[in-house]
C-alpha cells in the first residue's frame, strides 16, 4: 500500500529514468490537498521519470491545468474551495482533452459513476499500491499518445508520424525545431505555455538560456504558417508566453 515516504521504493524506480532518453518528457499534475500525500506522489513521479507538479486546491490546479500544459492529472475529489468533479467538469466544459486519474477515498459506485460521467479516464481508490498507480499513470499517457497522431487547429493539419504541416492541402516546410515548437503548442491547444515550459520541454534548456531564441523561433513559425492579412494562429500573452487557438 502506499506508504508516508517513497524510501526504498525509490531506488526501484531509479532504472525507469532512461526511458527519459527515449521520450519527451511527460508531465503530471498532482491536484491533492493532503500535503504529505501529494509530496510523496511528486516524488515518486520525478523519480520516474516525470516531470510532476502539485497543487492543494481545486482552484489553483484548475489554473495549472490551463497554464502549465500537463500531459495527464492526478486529482482528488475532495478539495478546497471548488472541488475535483467540479474542476473535471469546467475543465471538459472549456474543451480540454487531457487524460485525468481521479485518485480518492470515496469507494461507493456512484462516486466512481460521477466520477467517469464528468469525463475522468481512470480512478483509483486509497490506498493503493505504488506500482499499480504508476501503471495506470503510464497507460493514460500511452493511450493519450497513441490516439492522436496527426493534430489539427482550424485548416492546419500535423502529422506527427510522418513529419509534415498542411494547410490547405500544400505542404509547409518547416526545420525540425519549427516542426517540433508547433507540435507542441498544437498538442496543448487552447492552454497559455510559459516561455519557461517552451524552454525546458522543447529547447531541453533552463528557462533564460533560449528565452530570445524562443521568440525568434516563433516569429519564423508563424510567417511558415500563417496567411498574409489574416490574424496569427499563434498569440502572444504579454507577460506569459504564447498560446494557439483555431481562428474563427
Amino acid at each position: 500500500m502506499l506508504c508516508c515516504r517513497v524510501g526504498a521504493t525509490a531506488v526501484f524506480f531509479l532504472g525507469l529514468r532512461s526511458r527519459r532518453r527515449l521520450l519527451m518528457i511527460s508531465r503530471v499534475l498532482v491536484i491533492e490537498d493532503e500535503r504529505k500525500l501529494r509530496r510523496n506522489l511528486i516524488e515518486l513521479l520525478t523519480v520516474a521519470g516525470y516531470d510532476a507538479l502539485g497543487s492543494g486546491s481545486g482552484e489553483e490546479g484548475y489554473e495549472l491545468a490551463k497554464t502549465r500544459a500537463p500531459d495527464s492529472i492526478v486529482l482528488d475529489l475532495t478539495l478546497p474551495g471548488r472541488d475535483g468533479l467540479d474542476v473535471l467538469g469546467d475543465l471538459r466544459a472549456a474543451g480540454s482533452s487531457i487524460p485525468v486519474l481521479i485518485l480518492t477515498a470515496r469507494d461507493a459506485i456512484e462516486d466512481r459513476v460521477a466520477g467517469l460521467d464528468r469525463g475522468a479516464d481512470d480512478y483509483l481508490v486509497k490506498p493503493f499500491a505504488h506500482a499499480e498507480f504508476l501503471a495506470r499513470v503510464r497507460a493514460l499517457l500511452r493511450r493519450s499518445a497513441a490516439s492522436e497522431t496527426v493534430w489539427r487547429c482550424g485548416d492546419l493539419q500535423l502529422d506527427v508520424l510522418g513529419r509534415t504541416v498542411v494547410r490547405d492541402g500544400s505542404e509547409i516546410e518547416l526545420s525540425q525545431r519549427e516542426f517540433e515548437l508547433l507540435e507542441y503548442l498544437i498538442r496543448h491547444k487552447d492552454t497559455q505555455v510559459t516561455r519557461e515550459t517552451l524552454s525546458r520541454d522543447v529547447w531541453k534548456e533552463p528557462y533564460g538560456m533560449y528565452s530570445n531564441a524562443i521568440d525568434v523561433c516563433v516569429n519564423s513559425l508563424r510567417r511558415r504558417i500563417d496567411k498574409p492579412g489574416t490574424p496569427s494562429w499563434i498569440t502572444t500573452v504579454r507577460g506569459v508566453g504564447y498560446t494557439m487557438r483555431d481562428r474563427e
